[in-house]
């Protein structure tokens, strides 16, 4: 009710504010472009026409096709970084007289115009989410444009503030959830595409399954992040049996097992605002009372990279990742439907694991970060990478991606803390044995030439 009145409230600012904007003689500001209107916004007019104003250039905006639009983010990391005069004066005078004052100056000084610009838009009714979605066209058109991520960095800055976890709200998902958010939650699934509503009921409404999202006071019924969760008997190995159509309901006294099998996030343009870890922890309550006999927290992941990864492995010429004998039993991956004949499927477990394995431990990015997406986020969460599951989704995006391997991702209260510093600090994959056991040594083991094998 809170949220409705206040924005009842900008919106009655908003439309008393452009009835005074309507009122100005000044013929700049009615036919401005957009970069001027933007800087008026800057200005420091009253606050009701400030409102005003600041909808007035997100309408504008709503309306640009991608040709404006750019020239608008360019316009945005030329004409509205630091104020140069105001960072050198700051700059000077803190080299003259260090004080609190004078650092307190340079650290305002410092920052882009930008970020008070999108400040005063937020003002705007619907301003957030207009802001949101202004990101999203934004990381849209840094595909070939990598100098707006100046505008990017500032994006991100203010929504890591804005989408605090402190501001957010956790629901629980069911089948009373009125239908506009299900309809998103179908829309947003990004593991386990939902087919139909008999599909998304079979999700969220026995017993053994629910479903949590985060939400955003400013966002109404936009759901940002969700986790879909399966109540089992021990940790699955394939996600097949979680999904079936046609299966009996475990009885609340059964399970001792809380599934995190699919997270989805649904807002785009908030990318790189983590919630993971808050949704993840606090879901890990929810469940807990609701169903005390839960005794163990895990996932059941994707591997996204994996099948990308191993061709590009097996095509480099040389290779410490896998043995020669290895490289032999996986030439049959090009085989197709290589999994539904028996004996090729048996050739090929072995080996496939030991490379799912060496993967995780070793393989890295540009960064000297793990090479898989979905290790890089659990394992920033705390969680620990336990088991590696062969042939555990056989669905065709499954087999496409990671050729059906799978993961669990163990989340051990005691230690959640502890992992995510490891992680954090020296980047450390924390492993199981099993899992370590399975990779051959890291990179300053046997180098496998495979040149003759491409």
């Amino acid at each position: 009710m809170n949220g409705a009145f206040f924005g009842d409230l900008l919106q009655t600012i908003s439309d008393r504010g452009k009835k005074l904007l309507s009122r100005r003689t000044n013929a700049v500001t009615r036919s401005a472009d957009f970069v001027v209107l933007c800087e008026d916004l800057l200005s420091g007019r009253g606050e009701a026409s400030g409102v005003a104003l600041a909808r007035e250039i997100l309408t504008r905006y709503s309306e640009l096709t991608i040709g404006p639009r750019i020239a608008f983010f360019e316009a945005l990391a030329r004409q509205f970084g630091p104020d140069r005069a105001r960072v050198e004066k700051a700059i000077a005078d803190w080299q003259s007289n260090p004080s609190d004052a004078t650092a307190s100056e340079l650290h305002h000084a410092a920052e882009p115009r930008r970020q008070e610009l999108f400040r005063r838009l937020n003002l705007a009714p619907g301003g957030t989410a207009s802001l949101v979605r202004m990101r999203e066209q934004l990381l849209d058109a840094m595909a070939h444009r990598p100098d707006l991520s100046v505008v990017d960095a500032d994006f991100v800055h203010l929504f890591s503030s804005w989408f605090n976890r402190g501001f957010l709200v956790l629901r629980d998902i069911d089948w009373s959830t009125p239908a506009n958010i299900l309809e998103k939650i179908i829309k947003h699934e990004a593991v386990h595409k939902i087919r139909s509503w008999d599909d998304l009921r079979r999700r969220i409404d026995p017993e053994d399954r629910c479903c949590y999202a985060f939400f955003h006071p400013a966002l109404n019924d936009e759901p940002l992040i969700f986790v879909e969760v399966a109540l089992t008997s021990g940790i699955p190995g394939a996600i097949e049996p979680i999904l079936a159509a046609h299966r009996e309901a475990l009885d609340a006294n059964e399970v001792d097992t809380a599934v995190f099998y699919s997270i989805s996030n649904c807002q785009r343009g908030l990318a790189g605002v983590s919630f993971g870890n808050f949704l993840i922890k606090q879901v890990v309550e929810e469940v807990s009372r609701d169903n005390p006999r839960l005794k163990t927290f895990v996932t059941l992941s994707p591997v996204p990279g994996f099948a990308a990864w191993l061709k590009r492995e097996r095509q480099s010429g040389s290779t410490r990742a896998l043995s020669q004998e290895d490289l032999d039993t996986l030439s049959n991956l090009d085989i197709e439907g290589w999994w539904q004949v028996e004996e090729t499927r048996e050739a090929v477990e072995g080996p496939l694991r030991r490379a799912a394995a060496w993967y995780f431990l070793h393989a890295r990015n540009a960064r000297g970060l793990p090479a898989d997406p979905v290790a890089r986020f659990h394992l920033g969460n705390g969680a620990r990478l336990e088991k590696i599951h062969f042939l555990a989704d056989t669905s065709d995006n499954g087999m496409r991606q990671s050729f059906g391997v799978m993961v669990n991702y163990l989340y051990d209260l005691d230690d959640i803390e502890k992992n995510h510093e490891a992680f954090a600090e020296n980047r450390t994959v924390v492993a199981s044995s099993a899992v370590k056991k399975l990779a051959r040594p890291g990179p300053t083991g046997d180098l496998i030439a495979v040149a003759s094998k491409a």
